[in-house]
């Protein structure tokens, strides 16, 4: 099963001519091409949220299991668990006007992914097999992350390409504007 996208719109935007001859293009390409580079990067965004929970859920597990993790049981420490702990992202922030898609394909991704472990008790599955889950979730979090982190380069070029004409003159933002109100 490959990462649901929409029309594996990914391997487009990160094909070696997405961005081929773009000061050539008309800017409302620009604009569609921004559009769908914002989708698929939210959609990305929205799967590697789904895969951290996860990593996060067995995480507590095992370190449960050594006596170093939340007091209590898995189900009462969840949302100690799922609160976000993680370092603070360097770079631009990104607003995301577009919601995620496909969201039913991308939780029944993730639930492939380790599909041979009930991941709605991982109380109790052995450490052996909550390692093996770990792994294979920490894998394709990885790859989502590095997948993610090249489609915002995309994202990037063609932001800056916007911002050269609007800054060239050679694009007028009232039209941005009137087209939005459209």
């Amino acid at each position: 099963m490959t990462i649901p996208t929409g029309n594996r719109g990914i391997d487009r935007l990160l094909s070696g001519d997405y961005l081929v001859a773009l000061t050539e293009r008309p800017i409302e390409d620009i604009r569609e091409m921004r559009h769908e580079a914002e989708q698929v990067e939210t959609n990305l965004s929205y799967l590697r949220r789904l895969l951290q929970g996860r990593v996060d859920i067995l995480r507590a597990e095992l370190s449960r299991r050594r006596g170093e993790g939340p007091a209590g049981s898995l189900v009462e420490a969840l949302p100690e668990i799922l609160a976000d702990q993680r370092v603070p992202a360097h770079g631009l922030g990104r607003y995301a006007p577009v919601e995620p898609s496909e969201l039913d394909d991308h939780r029944r991704y993730v639930e492939s992914l380790v599909s041979d472990g009930d991941l709605s008790d991982p109380g109790s599955l052995d450490e052996a097999t909550l390692q093996r889950l770990l792994e294979v979730l920490e894998r394709e979090e990885a790859d989502v992350s590095r997948k993610r982190r090249s489609v915002q380069v995309v994202m990037d070029e063609l932001t800056a390409e916007l911002g050269r004409r609007y800054k060239d003159g050679v694009a007028d933002v009232s039209d941005l504007l009137r087209t939005e109100r459209e």
